[in-house]
């Protein structure tokens, strides 16, 4: 069982509903083990962190990146989110909103083939 902050609790519940489009489309895929039976979950708390979607079953964090991601501060701090998530057993996978709306079969193949 991953150890989660407590803190986050109201933070997450919050960003499960204000969700942004890409992340209403992908979870529109994932959602009631849609993919090879696996259940995911949205705005998982993970440590000190707020994953876009888990599968505790495969250890899978799927996160889709905002504009904000690619600023240097943004790279910087998903680094350390990566490093952190791996440590503790996770595997990444990272998506930017455009490829969810331009390639949202291809994203499905490659997370259905890391379940």
């Amino acid at each position: 069982m991953l150890l989660y902050n407590t803190k986050l609790k109201k933070y997450s519940r919050a960003l499960r509903n204000e969700m942004t489009e890409a992340e209403k489309l992908l979870w529109s895929k994932l959602r009631r083990k849609q993919l090879k039976g696996f259940q995911f979950y949205r705005q998982r708390i993970i440590g000190d962190f707020i994953v876009d979607f888990y599968c505790p079953k495969a250890s899978l964090v799927i996160e889709l990146d905002g504009g904000q991601h690619f600023s240097d501060e943004g790279i910087r701090k998903d680094k350390i989110r990566d490093l952190h998530l791996k440590r503790n057993g996770l595997k990444v996978l990272r998506y930017s909103d455009k490829d969810i709306f331009t390639n949202i079969e291809g994203i499905l193949e490659e997370i259905y083939g890391n379940l």
